[in-house]
């Protein structure tokens, strides 16, 4: 197992280096491509089967933000895997602090107060908080029980019934500031004897002492059509009055809108109130913060979007229900300096056009020039391996063409060979042709050179036969002029032994005999020579 795993890594990095750079450019791209694709496909699976939990800071149970709240979350885990836990709190300022420290992941909240309250934290912390949508518009709504108080001013030294934490307690401030008044001016039921914010006082409590005369005025930021503030006009004697001077106030409030209570709006018939009462709007919004994914904030905002009507079925408070149609995407000019979630604005952004269909025409002309730029590299590419696998198949024509015995001597075609070899090693050198042309060209070669080999080795043994062929023939005559010297004068015989022995070495210069078949033929001669002279010395 162990060594065919490593064969198989063997191969696959000789595969590998055997590429050229473009095709290893191509060979990695893909290869990360799709790396990154199961990455991908892997942390949506487990994202999905992971359903995130986030936490709503909502307000007080009486609220409509609480209300709606309540609403979201039925229809959010209804239709997707988002769990949300509604925590009731005593106000925007709190539902800040939650959403600042990590608490809660998504707070409801009044602009004006998460103005206020974002430019008292950190600059990281305020860095963080995001918004994903207007949820509706809440109004300033101040409740007298003296029908002689017809102006805010006339609240100075009066009983307020009001819990003193929390974006209503804020905003009374605000208002009261703006006509000179301070927290001093007023009695405030929600602070104890000495100034200090009571934690357990709340909007029911605080009706609870309107209604039982310990207090002359409420202040609240609610809804028009609020069911608390509908029973404490129509059941306990109170009286609208209005709050006016909204567009000078949004000079230091830029979050205060003009707004106006419609005559009637409490009540038709003997109308409540009497008539239109100006007051200052403001605008609720559902905030998080940049921990968020923003996977999951566009799917909680599409599916709140796109099921509004599932929501607004969810609420049984009628006055509350009709506030599901105002939930819209914030307004640039909301009076706060709070960014967008990324989320948020992928689902707003999704109906504009992408930056590719906005930018089609020139993205069209890049692609159609970079695919002819392409085209034109690889035209290039293909053309310069063509010229190199031309002058490689000169090379290989040539070493083949020299096995052909006949049209060159034996040293030549070995000559011409061996300087074909050296111009394609120069040329390889030189990268006009490729090693795999090189390789292909070098087994020509050896073919080559074997063939030449073969054929040197055949012309020697002809060569060879025709030196061992004469060395007979002059073998033969000395022998026939040893047996005719013999028998005649041996001054002749002699001096045609002499004669032979001159074409013989004649030959031996020549080749046309070896040195062996000389060596052999001397003897002869030699044999010969000498019997002539004994037969000389005899006669003598």
């Amino acid at each position: 197992m162990s060594t065919a795993k490593n064969n198989h890594q063997t191969n696959f990095l000789q595969f590998f280096l055997v590429l050229d750079p473009f095709s290893r450019l191509i060979f990695l791209g893909l290869g990360f491509a799709s790396f990154g694709t199961v990455v991908i496909i892997v942390g949506n699976i487990v994202n999905y089967l992971t359903p995130p939990h986030l936490t709503l800071a909502a307000g007080d149970k009486t609220g409509e933000s609480y209300i709606i709240s309540e609403a979201i979350k039925k229809v959010i885990e209804r239709r997707t895997n988002i769990q949300i836990q509604v925590e009731e709190t005593r106000g925007t300022t709190q539902n800040i602090e939650m959403l600042s420290t990590g608490k809660a992941q998504l707070a409801m909240a009044q602009v004006d107060v998460a103005a206020e309250e974002i430019g008292n934290v950190s600059s990281q912390l305020k860095a963080n908080i995001r918004t994903v949508t207007l949820l509706y518009k809440d109004t300033f709504q101040l409740v007298v029980k003296n029908p002689q108080i017809n102006q805010f001013t006339q609240l100075k030294g009066k009983t307020i019934a009001l819990a003193a934490t929390g974006g209503q307690y804020q905003s009374f401030l605000t208002v009261a500031k703006h006509f000179d008044l301070s927290e001093k001016d007023f009695k405030i039921t929600g602070l104890d004897s000495n100034g200090k914010p009571i934690p357990a006082y709340n909007d029911d409590l605080a009706d609870k002492d309107f209604q039982e005369n310990k207090a002359d005025a409420v202040f609240r930021v609610r809804a028009i059509g609020n069911k608390s503030i509908a029973d404490l006009v129509n059941k306990h004697q109170g009286k609208l009055i209005s709050i006016p001077q909204a567009e000078a106030m949004k000079i230091k409030q830029p979050a205060f809108e003009s707004a106006i209570i419609p005559q009637g709006a409490y009540r038709g018939n003997y109308p409540v109130p009497n008539t239109n009462l100006p007051t200052v709007a403001i605008s609720r919004l559902l905030l998080t913060n940049d921990q968020v994914d923003a996977n999951i904030i566009r799917k909680l905002i599409q599916t709140i979007y796109e099921n509004r009507q599932e929501i607004a079925n969810e609420i049984d408070n009628a006055e509350v229900k009709p506030l599901i149609s105002s939930i819209s995407p914030p307004k640039e000019n909301s009076g706060v300096d709070i960014f967008l979630h990324p989320g948020a604005a992928a689902f707003y952004d999704k109906d504009k056009p992408s930056f590719i269909q906005e930018y089609a025409d020139y993205i069209g002309l890049l692609l159609t020039i970079f695919l002819l730029a392409f085209q034109w590299i690889r035209q290039l590419k293909l053309w310069i391996e063509k010229s190199k696998k031309d002058e490689a198949d000169e090379y290989i024509k040539s070493a083949i063409s020299l096995m052909k015995a006949g049209q060159y001597q034996i040293g030549d075609r070995q000559r011409k060979l061996d300087k074909t070899f050296d111009e394609a090693a120069k040329s390889l050198i030189d990268e006009r042709i490729s090693q795999e042309s090189f390789r292909t060209f070098n087994e020509a070669y050896k073919n080559t050179k074997e063939a030449i080999e073969r054929d040197k080795q055949i012309a020697q043994q002809a060569i060879e036969k025709i030196q061992r062929e004469n060395a007979a023939k002059y073998i033969k005559i000395v022998v026939k002029l040893l047996r005719y010297g013999q028998q005649n004068q041996s001054t002749i015989v002699q001096q045609k032994l002499d004669t032979i022995l001159e074409q013989v070495v004649s030959d031996l210069v020549l080749e046309n005999i070896s040195q062996e078949s000389f060596r052999t033929f001397i003897e002869a001669y030699k044999a010969t020579r000498d019997s002539i002279e004994s037969k000389n010395q005899s006669l003598n």
